[in-house]
């Protein structure tokens, strides 16, 4: 699993992606400068958080849940603003990002994973982007995005478009309109994009690391509510991964996911059709899988009573004679042995005694006393022996016939479908 890869090292490298190194290193030392040295005007900081929620929906919302993973169908006019907005955060044009989520979907945590959580955390959430390596992405199914003529424009002109709404809009609006310009570029245009491009990186990193798996525990993704307000919902990612058609990552009402509350709004306008969500059948059934694997394990750790199989057929002769010298009772075909619990008993350790050797089936089911589950489980862990003939051999000399009905239903083979 991921924690496992936290301590292995990096693939081998030979060589530096400068540009990216630049980006990462030169925009949070702006937004450092600025945050040290530039006045903070309130106009600037909306500004600067409306234009990060911009960057950050024409990630999630765009290149991710509509061009990766066409999980609904969008307008033209939504797809320019989404793709203008993942332009503004500066990852590389939407065909190259798609092509490599598609294929990390595909080849999830193997070699031919580019962002392969087995790797470590620092190399998932940065280091695949920095460093050069002999690693390739398995393939993937692109065609419908090598088909996208809108998707191929962007691609062609994407250093032009990165300029205009990565750099040039975010600086420029709050120098033109309230003559921040300082603040426009250490704040709107660096700041805004150093928590963009760590916050979407969490995606990759944080999201295969830390929190839960309620869906499926074979992959690194985990849910967690921290990694989806860092992602502005793309936290929850082991549903993500078992379901990534779907355009929620938040299944529950309750959950935090702006992107999915932006799609379902779009979709309310008329921007947007075709919301795709797995059949909710579905999603309950690998919630109930998981659900069923943490309870056996906790089965496996608990011990459980002999089976019949492993346990010696006593005659009733046997029985009778054995009962003489330790405190034997017979209770739905099994014989006990209740020496060690006789001081403990509620009923006094003369109710044991005086009836060893006796069939105590009726008397314990509600005879003289009905039993409870913790009875029922300590009793079975007593076991020492299968009584030859089980209770149909001894039926006649212990209880009237009207009792028998209830018996049976009781039998040891009754009792072990219980626990298998």
């Amino acid at each position: 699993m991921f924690k496992k890869g936290l301590t292995q090292k990096f693939p081998e490298t030979n060589g530096i992606r400068w540009f990216n190194v630049a980006v990462l290193t030169l925009t949070p030392a702006v937004a450092c400068y600025g945050l040290l040295r530039a006045p903070c005007y309130r106009e600037t900081v909306t500004f600067s958080v409306g234009y990060y929620v911009f960057s950050m929906l024409g990630i999630t919302a765009g290149y991710h849940r509509l061009w990766s993973h066409r999980s609904y169908n969008a307008s033209f006019p939504l797809q320019c603003f989404l793709l203008a907005g993942g332009t503004s955060a500066v990852q590389g044009s939407c065909y190259w990002w798609a092509r490599a989520h598609r294929s990390h979907h595909r080849h999830t945590d193997t070699d031919l994973d580019p962002y392969n959580s087995n790797r470590g955390l620092l190399w998932t959430h940065i280091g695949w982007m920095v460093f050069k390596s002999n690693l390739r992405s398995g393939p993937a199914d692109i065609s419908d995005l090598r088909h996208d003529p809108l998707i191929q424009w962007q691609h062609r002109h994407y250093f032009v478009l990165l300029a205009i709404f990565g750099i040039v809009l975010p600086a420029v609006i709050p120098g033109f309109m309230w003559d921040d310009w300082l603040g426009g570029i250490c704040f709107a245009f660096a700041l805004r994009l150093t928590i963009a491009h760590h916050s979407t990186f969490c995606i990759n990193s944080v999201a295969h690391w830390l929190g839960s798996a309620p869906y499926d525990d074979v992959h690194s993704p985990r849910d967690h509510f921290l990694s989806a307000i860092l992602t502005m919902g793309e936290g929850y990612h082991n549903f993500h991964h078992q379901f990534p058609m779907d355009y929620r990552n938040a299944f529950h009402w309750y959950q935090y996911d702006p992107t999915k509350w932006f799609i379902a709004l779009c979709g309310m306008l008329g921007l947007a059709s075709h919301l795709r969500v797995f059949p909710r059948n579905e999603i309950a059934k690998g919630a109930l899988a998981m659900q069923l694997k943490k309870l056996k394990k906790i089965q496996d750790s608990l011990a459980w009573p002999e089976t019949s199989e492993n346990l010696p057929v006593v005659t009733w002769e046997t029985f009778q004679r054995e009962s003489k010298s330790r405190t034997l009772i017979l209770v739905s075909g099994f014989i006990h042995d209740v020496s060690s619990f006789l001081d403990h008993h509620p009923g006094g350790r003369s109710h044991l005694e005086t009836n060893s050797g006796k069939d105590m089936t009726a008397s314990f089911f509600g005879g003289l006393y009905s039993h409870s589950n913790a009875a029922h489980n300590l009793l079975s862990m007593m076991r020492v022996g299968v009584l030859a003939g089980g209770v149909e051999a001894v039926s006649h000399l212990s209880f009237p016939a009207s009792q028998h009905l209830f018996i049976a239903q009781r039998t040891p083979q009754a009792e072990l479908m219980v626990r298998s």
